[in-house]
């Protein structure tokens, strides 16, 4: 039998909806920025505190996690390379064990291996260096819009062959199974459910899911994709139109 097409029980609508989200605002919001390097590290602090966050900074990765522990933070920046026993590849693993707090990992140069693995461990964005202090901010903003603010569009559950994705509990269902997502994999996966049947492409899925405006490597996509189909297997009828991106039901 054929892949069964996605049904929604609800409006059809393009979430989650990107720019259209109530905007966030920080008031004193705590992020937790772990840089070896202290200039770096200063001046993502104060381009921070100047939008609003209160901002805890580690030199390494213990006393990173030890901060997190603590404070619960908002949003944690990580550098992949760090001093010690631990890197930021390590804070990311272990962070994902123990929550879904967002992730936005620091590379000191555009390596391919460093921010795919980053991502499959569950990472929300990444930043090459040198990189503008704005475009960080910019990008912890978008992301903080789509992990807290409230969604404008009515709740719906959809179901795509044996996947349920219920956008108001944002809980994804296998027959009585609750699959653990993170954030940005659930907002793809519901993404691509409520425009079941329609191929999508990179960039669309990018605008959608990440944002409007956002920039980046478009193979992103591939690399939540992938761990989708990990994580879901044969059950998702996702299927990659060549040439164009990817398609649900």
């Amino acid at each position: 039998m054929g892949a069964m097409p996605a049904r929604a029980r609800g409006p059809r609508v393009p979430y989650p909806a990107g720019g259209r989200l109530v905007p966030v605002t920080a008031d004193g919001e705590t992020i937790v920025v772990i840089e070896d390097d202290r200039n770096i590290s200063d001046l993502v602090a104060l381009y921070l505190r100047r939008e609003g966050f209160r901002v805890l900074q580690a030199e390494d990765a213990e006393k990173g996690l030890a901060y997190v522990d603590r404070d619960r933070p908002k949003l944690v920046v990580v550098d992949i390379g760090l001093p010690g026993e631990l890197d930021g590849l390590d804070v990311c693993r272990r962070l994902r064990s123990s929550g879904d707090v967002p992730v936005v990992m620091l590379t000191a140069r555009d390596d391919e291996v460093d921010r795919v693995i980053g991502l499959e461990l569950g990472a929300d964005d990444y930043v090459t260096k040198p990189f503008s202090p704005r475009e960080l901010v910019a990008r912890v903003r978008a992301i903080l819009r789509r992990a807290g603010a409230p969604n404008r569009t009515e709740p719906s559950v959809l179901e795509v062959g044996e996947i349920v994705v219920d956008t108001g509990r944002r809980e994804v269902r296998q027959g009585e199974t609750v699959v653990a997502l993170t954030s940005r994999e659930f907002d793809l996966l519901a993404y691509l459910a409520v425009n079941g049947g329609l191929a999508l492409s990179r960039r669309q899925l990018l605008d959608g899911v990440w944002g409007e405006g956002w920039y980046g490597d478009e193979r992103t996509v591939d690399v939540h994709v992938r761990q989708l189909r990990k994580k879901l297997g044969d059950a998702l009828p996702l299927t990659t139109v060549w040439g164009v991106g990817y398609r649900l039901g």
